[in-house]
C-alpha cells in the first residue's frame, strides 16, 4: 500500500488475482506466499462451455453477495453442532479428492451448511433452490478435464479451509473476507478462461484467413 499508494482494497484484489491464477497462496495469520512454477493451471473452454460459463459468471456474482454475509453470520451464529457438519463435509471434499471421488455433494453440503448457520432460513432457501449448479464444474466440462492431479480441487479446498477457520473461531470480518476471497477467485479462473478462449478462436480465425 505504501509502495504505490493504493488502498487496501486494491491490494485485496491484486492477491485475489493472483492467488486465482495459481502464483500466490495464502495462510491466515501467516502471510502470502509465491508459489513454485508449475504447469499452466488455466483452462481453455470449448465453445460449447461458452454460453455456460456466462450464466455460471452471473450465478457467481450472486454467490458473492449472498455467501459473503451468509459466513459472516455464520461465524457469529454456528453451533458446534453446525460447525462439526462444516467439517465433515471438508473432509469428505478432501478424501474424495485422494480417490478422485465426489467432490461435488460435499462442496455444495459445506456451503449450505454455512447458510443454514447464519439462523436465517431465507439464505439456506435460496442455496437450496439453487441446488449443487452453484458449483462451476458440475456445468463446465473445462473444468473437469482439467484436474487430473487434484490441484484445482486441493486449491478450492485450501480456500474452503480458510472460510472454516474464522467461522471456527468466530471472526466474522475474516469470514466473509475468505469466502469473498474464494468465490471470487472462482470468477476469476473463469474469467481467465473465456479470455483463453476468445483468443485462440481468434488465432484459429486468422490463421484460417491466412490460408
Amino acid at each position: 500500500m505504501q509502495a504505490f499508494g493504493v488502498s487496501r482494497t486494491v491490494v485485496r484484489e491484486a492477491l485475489s488475482k493472483l492467488q486465482a491464477a495459481g502464483l500466490v497462496e495464502t495462510h491466515h495469520g501467516i502471510g502470502t506466499f509465491v508459489l513454485q512454477q508449475r504447469a499452466s493451471g488455466v483452462f481453455r473452454l470449448d465453445p460449447g462451455d461458452i454460453a455456460t460459463s456466462v450464466d455460471v459468471l452471473a450465478v457467481l456474482e450472486l454467490r458473492i453477495s449472498l455467501e459473503t454475509e451468509s459466513a459472516g453470520l455464520a461465524a457469529s451464529r454456528r453451533t458446534d453442532e453446525q460447525l462439526l457438519a462444516m467439517r465433515q463435509a471438508l473432509d469428505d471434499f478432501e478424501r474424495n479428492v485422494a480417490v478422485a471421488g465426489d467432490t461435488v455433494a460435499p462442496d455444495f453440503r459445506f456451503h449450505l451448511q454455512i447458510a443454514q448457520s447464519t439462523g436465517n432460513p431465507y439464505f439456506a432457501d435460496i442455496m437450496s433452490h439453487l441446488g449443487t449448479t452453484i458449483i462451476p464444474r458440475t456445468r463446465i466440462n473445462a473444468i473437469r478435464n482439467l484436474d487430473p492431479n487434484g490441484l484445482y480441487l486441493n486449491r478450492v479446498n485450501r480456500e474452503h479451509e480458510e472460510i472454516y477457520a474464522a467461522i471456527a473461531r468466530r471472526d466474522p470480518e475474516s469470514a466473509r473476507a475468505a469466502m469473498r476471497i474464494h468465490l471470487t477467485n472462482s470468477r476469476e479462473r473463469l474469467r481467465v478462461a473465456q479470455e483463453a478462449s476468445r483468443l485462440a478462436e481468434q488465432g484459429a480465425t486468422t490463421g484460417s484467413a491466412q490460408n
